[in-house]
């Protein structure tokens, strides 16, 4: 199925497995290259060598194009735009809108940039900067998310620049995918469904909890760093809730700390990157040590298993997912809904009936 968004970067399929961070690591990202998706690795958890070395991992599992998601404000972001350029990766992908002049710099070696937007006004601005593309997450979406819902936010951006644009934000079949077309996407980004896969690195007894989970139980929390944050609703999140200022501060410095010795990162790096992430935001001082090292509760659930200190992000679609296929085994089936869904549709004008006839 060609779009514009297979003709840009060169995959098969217009599927995206989004940069999850601890989940989206070489072995997922390899697998949904060569499902014939575009792979992106999720970098901010690396420090650079380690970077470099999960994208020369990325290469020896895969000839297809995959990407690599970057924090645009992180105080190292040129050195990791460096490492995209000299290792040759084709997508690089970004939370927070990229500055012109980072764009500017991936575009001159030949990397496409597909930044990540919450509003039309962001997507905008960055196509008006030069973004080759732009992901748009409504607020069904898993991670950092918005209060628009796809089906709205969606329709707005397409309307609004003139590159090609990928839905996200509770995707999970080929119904979906067609879905997306007929907005006008060129294609549709997946991250809960993505790590509900046999190709995902998250322990067993943690895609359990995704497997068991309604609709009712992702929910939408400020708790953990400030910004609203959908996930899993547990214990943890709860006590998160229902903590004080003081808890929350001491949370907070013992998190840093963690992610610290994790990163390499200096403590004066830590304190510019959280600086970064407050700027234009009323984010407490507390709520900064944890905007910058949340990392610290994905990792404690997505590496180590600990459900019970650690958050889970997660997609309203996770209620309705009970399954865990293999990436290929994923795409293949949703190229298969999508052309069976575009087959019905075709028989449906050519018999003069409607949806319902």
């Amino acid at each position: 199925m060609e779009t514009a968004l297979t003709r840009l970067v060169g995959m098969r399929y217009p599927i995206v497995q989004t940069g999850m961070g601890w989940v989206a690591g070489p072995r997922l990202v390899s697998a949904a290259a060569n499902a014939g998706a575009l792979g992106i690795l999720a970098s901010a958890t690396m420090t650079a060598d380690g970077l470099r070395a999960a994208v020369r991992e990325v290469r020896s599992r895969t000839d297809a194009p995959f990407g690599v998601n970057l924090r645009a404000d992180a105080g190292d972001a040129a050195e990791r735009v460096r490492i995209l350029v000299e290792e040759g990766v084709r997508v690089a992908s970004f939370a927070l809108a990229p500055s012109r002049e980072l764009i500017a710099r991936l575009k001159d070696a030949g990397v496409v940039v597909i930044p990540s937007v919450g509003a039309r006004r962001h997507a905008e601005k960055v196509a008006a900067w030069g973004a080759d593309a732009v992901l748009v997450q409504g607020g069904e979406g898993g991670g950092h998310t918005g209060e628009v819902a796809t089906t709205v936010l969606l329709p707005q951006v397409v309307d609004a620049v003139d590159v090609p644009v990928v839905a996200a934000g509770g995707f999970r079949d080929g119904r979906g995918l067609v879905a997306a077309l007929s907005f006008g996407a060129a294609g549709m980004a997946m991250g809960t469904r993505f790590l509900l896969t046999s190709d995902s690195t998250v322990p067993d007894r943690v895609k359990a909890r995704y497997l068991a989970a309604g609709v009712g139980d992702v929910t939408v929390t400020r708790a953990v760093d400030g910004m609203p944050h959908r996930m899993l609703r547990t214990d943890l999140v709860a006590a998160l809730e229902r903590a004080g200022r003081a808890g929350a501060l001491l949370r907070a410095v013992r998190h840093a700390a963690g992610f610290r010795r994790l990163s390499g990162l200096s403590w004066p790096r830590m304190v510019r990157d959280g600086l970064a992430m407050r700027h234009g935001r009323e984010l407490s001082w507390s709520q900064v040590l944890l905007a910058a090292n949340t990392p610290m509760l994905l990792r404690a659930s997505m590496v180590e298993g600990r459900t019970d200190v650690g958050v889970m992000a997660s997609g309203q679609v996770a209620g309705v997912i009970d399954d865990l296929p293999s990436c290929a085994e994923l795409v293949e089936r949703i190229m298969a809904e999508a052309r069976a869904v575009l087959a019905r549709l075709e028989a449906l004008e050519a018999s003069g009936g409607g949806p319902a006839g």
